[in-house]
């Protein structure tokens, strides 16, 4: 998880302060993460992304934020993935950002949607050429035979794309999930912790509770 190419969109963030009396969840998480793109070692925008199957089991990976603003959080994979294939049947997902140099996780639950043809085709764009030919030689979440295997897709689908640009493969694009709660945690001494949870009500303003840790 290393792609880090594509400009990502955020609010801009508060001042510095009582993350606890913030307003609105947004500019909240802009400037954590923010704070996050400084201090953690890698990939600040890796998240957890839960999903769950058609016999109900819940599946977690790791995945890359590409893009956050107040319509939610942006991520891509191929179609045929688990995930994908997951999404396809239940949409609806959470993430969850941890940290660990700042000690503070958020928490994001929502429904989810598939991004435009024009969004994949832009983000795909501004990925590295090999990583534009991995993911046609990517047969993702499907069994492998070996990793030479796996080189020689590569190779092949390398060979086609030698000159000019690498066109965005089918089955590969990406969600968003749209929250509907957002929770935000910063660990205090004596696990005497601060939590709070913005809820999202139906006209779409937000609530916020403060909760016990």
């Amino acid at each position: 998880m290393t792609d880090t190419t594509a400009p990502m969109k955020h609010p801009t963030p508060l001042t510095s302060g009582d993350f606890t009396a913030a307003e609105e969840p947004f500019a909240l998480f802009s400037e954590w993460f923010n704070e996050a793109r400084t201090s953690e070692p890698n990939d600040p925008n890796a998240m957890a992304l839960a999903t769950v199957d058609a016999d109900g089991l819940p599946d977690v990976r790791m995945v890359l934020m590409k893009g956050f603003d107040a319509d939610g959080w942006v991520f891509y994979s191929h179609i045929a993935s688990q995930k994908g294939q997951e999404l396809a049947g239940n949409p609806k997902a959470a993430l969850l950002f941890h940290w660990k140099s700042l000690r503070r996780q958020v928490r994001v639950r929502g429904p989810v949607t598939p991004v435009t043809a024009e969004e994949a085709d832009e983000y795909f764009a501004s990925r590295p050429k090999q990583a534009q030919i991995g993911a046609w030689a990517s047969k993702q979440s499907q069994p492998l035979e070996s990793r030479f295997a796996f080189e020689q897709a590569i190779a092949k689908e390398g060979a086609k794309y030698l000159i000019g640009n690498v066109p965005r493969p089918p089955g590969w694009s990406g969600w968003r999930i749209t929250p509907e709660r957002i929770e935000f945690w910063h660990d205090r001494p004596y696990r005497l912790h601060d939590r709070i949870e913005f809820r999202r009500e139906a006209a779409g303003a937000w609530t916020k509770v403060r909760m016990y840790p």
